[in-house]
């Protein structure tokens, strides 16, 4: 049966950073997962793909500005880790809507280090095996095809994205944060809101922010696709928010100007 929406219903423009290939499960799923949310919860989302490799052009021209929320997916190592890192740093600054999943959580780890706490010569292990001081460094023990339990701190937009407190979830990485760093992390500002059982960091997310979001499991791999995981609705609900805030900003604007100066020109 299909659930009535309650949540805001204006068509929200999403911009799906990533390398899209036909291999990586997590983008083959992004249109079944768009039409389920249209179908089952009456969130329009229309939807762009922008390759990482033009992601900084993007954000340097001040085109990312016109999305109601941006997804940094799966598919690392990307084509370019500067435009993965300037999409995030355009959401995170900008106050628009953001996930970012799996090499996504990765790179909002790194920017946020990079650009918040100072760390500018943290590094990818995946992009710069070479790199004395790692934020991201291979796992112990690969999470390619795990499953896992996931706890969200209380009181969390993780768990108010989740619905609940406890999750079990997929994964499909050999990378994660090196605890060394995560204080200064913290100390910033970003909140580490959610963990495995193993205590070790799942979810991060930028309180204060209207919707900021990253995950090291795969949310788009859960099910079948046909029931979109409830961090992805989040995600849609706070984008068709931002688009209909937009909306009504330009009406203010519409509404406050002389109608002669709206028709001149």
């Amino acid at each position: 049966m299909t659930t009535a929406p309650t949540a805001p219903t204006e068509v929200a423009r999403i911009a799906l950073v990533g390398d899209r290939s036909a291999h990586v499960k997590s983008h083959t799923r992004i249109p079944l997962l768009l039409d389920a949310l249209a179908a089952r919860d009456g969130l329009v989302l229309d939807a762009y793909w922008i390759p990482t490799g033009d992601a900084a052009a993007e954000a340097a021209a001040g085109t990312l500005d016109r999305f109601d929320a941006v997804w940094v997916l799966p598919g690392s190592p990307y084509a370019s880790e500067a435009g993965a890192l300037a999409a995030i740093r355009v959401a995170r600054e900008r106050g628009i809507p953001f996930l970012g999943t799996c090499g996504g959580f990765q790179h909002t780890l790194l920017e946020y280090a990079r650009a918040v706490c100072g760390l500018a010569d943290v590094a990818h292990a995946e992009n710069d095996p070479g790199a004395r001081d790692l934020l991201i460094a291979p796992l112990a023990c690969s999470l390619v095809g795990h499953e896992g339990v996931v706890r969200a701190e209380p009181g969390s937009l993780a768990e108010a994205a989740l619905g609940a407190e406890r999750s079990t979830e997929r994964y499909h990485c050999n990378y994660g944060p090196d605890p060394r760093h995560l204080p200064v992390l913290t100390a910033h500002g970003l909140r580490l809101s959610g963990h495995d059982e193993d205590g070790q960091v799942r979810i991060a997310e930028l309180p204060g922010h209207p919707f900021f979001l990253a995950t090291l499991f795969q949310p788009e791999l859960h099910g079948d696709g046909t029931r979109p995981h409830p961090i992805i609705r989040a995600l849609a609900v706070a984008a068709a928010r931002h688009a209909a805030g937009r909306a009504g900003g330009v009406t203010a604007r519409l509404a406050a100007t002389p109608a002669a100066s709206r028709s001149a020109g």
